[in-house]
């Protein structure tokens, strides 16, 4: 037996994983995508070290405080006045049920709408059809409402979110695969492939699949970010997990406790900062992929371009041709005179 097959499935995983170690690589050398990287690096150590981080466990009944306290060394953001939990420990353990609905949602839409895309766009026929008015009627279905008979149907867990979001999520990213996928099966590498016997899932999974794949890994980073947004939304209006903690909870405790009547700004503005910081590291990861799998995106915008290559010879010329076209083509006087 050949030495080169003996383990093609390590040879595989080897291969994937110094393909995601390059493109960290990629945004670390990205001047926009190593600030969203390191803000993101920081959020989920904080969500894994949690424990090492704060002293207080928000879960445990028995580390309540006096309820109201102000910031100070002992408890930084203060506790709550209706249960007396420790904010600062909150904000810790929130950002792993924030971080993880996010990102496992992003995951998951992405998992489905690139299937779904590449199944519509190269097998076509009545599959393509089918998945495509799926697609149509998903799109025109009040999402908000929706979730909430769901979540009062089947229970208000995080689980019955992540599947309501990306039950919802994934349409949008299935239509722009399937536009992709319908330019790259005609190329001639496609073609080739096919002459030589290779099979459909084959034919969708070693060549198709890496000709959308930057469109995939751009579109989860920016769900991800959107998610977290919804999740907080869903949260704050009370249809989040109960027995969980998340920043949209914290928000949602800090309308219910009446932290806005007794002024408690750090209860307001702890999980609020938390929310921009995951959202901006996310879209700033997002756009340095965007420019990482584009090199003809231009990092400056066409408009300041046009401005910084005009110069005053030439806006002169500008006006000299206005002025030529508003003046007449004939001089009537001139005419009459040389008649």
């Amino acid at each position: 037996m050949s030495t080169k097959n003996k383990c093609p499935f390590g040879k595989r995983v080897l291969k994937l994983l110094k393909g995601i170690a390059g493109i960290f690589i990629k945004i670390w050398k990205h001047p926009r995508g190593r600030v969203g990287l390191i803000i993101l690096l920081v959020l989920a150590f904080c969500a894994v070290f949690a424990p090492l981080i704060t002293r207080y466990d928000p879960y445990d009944v028995t580390a309540r405080c006096e309820k109201g306290l102000r910031p100070s060394w002992e408890h930084p953001l203060g506790t709550t006045i209706s249960t007396g939990q420790d904010i600062f420990s909150m904000l810790i353990y929130g950002a792993r049920v924030s971080l993880a609905v996010g990102c496992i949602t992003g995951l998951c839409i992405a998992c489905l709408g690139c299937l779904m895309g590449i199944l519509a766009g190269y097998v076509g026929g009545w599959v393509d059809t089918l998945i495509m008015r799926i697609v149509d009627v998903m799109l025109v279905i009040p999402t908000l409402p929706l979730t909430i008979v769901l979540t009062n149907l089947f229970g208000k867990s995080y689980f019955m979110i992540v599947f309501i979001f990306t039950l919802f999520g994934w349409v949008g990213l299935a239509r722009v695969v399937r536009s992709q996928v319908l330019v790259i099966k005609n190329s001639n590498y496609i073609k080739a492939a096919e002459l030589a016997g290779a099979g459909t899932w084959r034919i969708m999974t070693r060549h198709i699949l890496p000709g959308v794949s930057h469109l995939v890994i751009m579109s989860t980073c920016l769900t991800s970010a959107g998610i977290m947004v919804a999740e907080a939304g869903l949260s704050f209006l009370g249809l989040g997990d109960p027995t969980a903690i998340s920043w949209g909870k914290m928000l949602a405790e800090v309308q219910s406790g009446g932290a806005m009547l007794f002024g408690y700004w750090w209860w307001i503005a702890a999980p609020g900062i938390g929310i921009f910081l995951a959202v901006f590291s996310l879209m700033r990861i997002g756009m340095a992929l965007e420019e990482i799998f584009n090199p003809r995106m231009k990092r400056v915008s066409s408009g300041y371009k046009l401005f910084k290559s005009l110069n005053s010879s030439y806006i002169q010329e500008v006006f000299d041709s206005m002025n030529d076209e508003d003046r007449p083509e004939t001089d009537p006087g001139r005419e009459g005179g040389q008649a």
